[in-house]
């Protein structure tokens, strides 16, 4: 089945027919669908007319889980860690 633009492939329209789908099938597929979203999408609203769309008739599936994390993950700041959050002197050598 061709998807709509909320799921262009229909991944997630598939996921829901699936008998007996793994929550880890079903991340799998939700990776395949934000990785096929164009880069300028608001993902954070495509997730939530996605959950619109199919939590309410299946809250119990994996998908519908699937889709609240992802909703969820987009919410977090992101923290950038390592050497690149460390105080350094300045390039010219001043004391600063």
């Amino acid at each position: 089945m061709k998807g709509d633009s909320l799921d262009p492939k229909g991944l997630i329209y598939e996921s829901y027919r699936i008998d007996g789908i793994s929550a880890s099938e079903c991340r799998t597929i939700f990776m395949d669908w934000a990785l096929s979203v164009p880069m300028d999408s608001d993902t954070k609203s495509l997730i939530t007319n996605l959950l619109d769309k199919y939590g309410p008739t299946a809250p119990d599936h994996p998908m519908t889980q699937t889709l609240q994390d992802g909703l969820a993950a987009t919410d977090k700041p992101r923290r950038r860690g390592g050497w690149r959050s460390r105080p350094r002197p300045p390039l010219d050598g001043s004391a600063g």
